[in-house]
């Protein structure tokens, strides 16, 4: 007998007849005689829908309302799911996040898990009971509920997998793994059958919508091995796991493609010492994430700042920063949303040279212009128009031979 996380994506539990399937699913793995927490998200398009709602309200809702209003979908599911399992007898009993002792800091929207106390669903768990759990949601310590940021449930189901030590971990989705790249833009896409938490890390981060980055770094930090399948078929998922050595004999792994960000131009603040420091810690404070940071050379005492942002972001970035050019006398923003970030990822990368150089020449050959650059160790971002992105993704994937893995 195993102990069992499965998480559901949106597209797994989309209508009922779905969420049904996925009962029968749940109690085959049941009937093998395994203890078993599962994870569901939202029907697919309820937050959508929930958020479009609510901002035809207002168009910066309160975050805090936000919270209350998003975490009624996955609880409408948990207990859909609750239900089917009932009807094929199977006990199960529905936990929202603050029911299932998921407690998290403060931030709204994007909260961060503090502690889980996992003795409810052990207790469950001892007596025969599958527990569904709602992902993408917890409580603060003042009882608040607080959702985890978009993608929220893969770290739900992460956090639950370590916290009631899990020998598995599964996450459905409606894709049967990790591919080297999103197989709706690169038609000759492959399937990975693993792939290491630094590499998924990477692409998650990057634009690959297989995994919340997140979720990925909680893994990694408590060692969950995980694996990546679908839900609609019964084939092998990629395992994503600790790295090993035969990984670097491959020199990319997959490209990724992230068309939810913004530029930010910052430009007239003083070249001084302390300037920018400013400018991140307004950031940083308001729970902005910046990703790429470029700062060109300052002339005549004056300087500029380029950096990307989350599309859903820019707007509160040009808020916060407004009051900073006030401090230092002088500065403005302006906000470019018309760009995408390709990225490559490999841990080959580290062992190999000329990566740059091909991803360069390779766009360079189709006059695709490159605005920004950033590197890691296992990774190459560029930012380039958004619609030229796509044929980017094509170009970068075949480039590097990802077509013949």
């Amino acid at each position: 007998m195993a102990r069992i996380v499965q998480k559901y994506g949106g597209t797994s539990v989309g209508d009922i007849e779905r969420i049904k399937r996925v009962a029968e699913r749940i109690k085959g793995t049941r009937d093998e005689g395994n203890e078993l927490v599962v994870v569901v998200s939202a029907r697919s398009g309820v937050t959508n829908e929930l958020l479009a709602r609510a901002r035809a309200i207002h168009e910066h809702p309160s975050e805090r309302e936000l919270d209350m209003l998003l975490a009624t979908g996955e609880q409408e599911t948990i207990a859909l799911t609750a239900i089917a399992l009932h009807a094929v007898g199977v006990d199960a009993v529905s936990y929202t996040g603050g029911q299932a002792g998921i407690f998290t800091d403060a931030a709204h929207t994007k909260a961060k898990i503090k502690t889980i106390n996992a003795r409810p669903i052990e207790s469950d768990l001892l007596v025969g009971k599958v527990v569904i759990v709602a992902g993408f949601q917890g409580i603060n310590e003042d009882g608040q509920i607080t959702t985890l940021g978009r993608g929220g449930s893969d770290l739900t189901a992460i956090a639950l997998a370590a916290a009631v030590k899990a020998d598995k971990c599964e996450i459905y989705t409606d894709v049967d793994g990790v591919y080297t790249a999103d197989p709706r833009v690169v038609k000759d896409a492959r399937k990975l059958n693993e792939i290491s938490y630094d590499e998924m890390l990477e692409l998650a981060s990057s634009g690959s919508k297989v995994m919340q980055s997140r979720s990925v770094e909680f893994a990694k930090k408590y060692d969950v091995v995980f694996e990546v399948r679908s839900s609609f078929n019964h084939n092998p998922g990629t395992i994503v796991k600790e790295e090993v050595a035969y990984m670097e004999q491959v020199v990319v792994r997959g490209v990724a493609v992230d068309k939810d960000q913004a530029k930010v131009i910052v430009s007239n603040i003083p070249d001084k010492p302390g300037s920018a420091g400013r400018v991140f810690r307004a950031l940083a404070d308001a729970g902005i994430i910046v990703d790429m940071i470029v700062q060109n050379i300052g002339r005549n005492g004056i300087a500029n700042l380029t950096f990307t942002v989350p599309q859903g972001d820019s707007h509160r970035a040009q808020q916060v920063l407004d009051p900073v050019f006030k401090e230092l006398g002088g500065g403005e923003v302006a906000i470019h949303s018309q760009i995408a970030k390709l990225s490559v990822v490999g841990v080959g990368m580290k062992t190999h040279s000329g990566v740059a150089a091909t991803l360069f020449e390779t766009l360079a050959a189709r006059s695709i212009n490159i605005e920004l650059i950033s590197t890691s160790e296992i990774k190459i971002s560029v930012v380039i128009e958004a619609s030229r992105a796509d044929d980017a993704a094509r170009a970068a994937h075949a480039a590097f031979g990802l077509d013949k893995l």
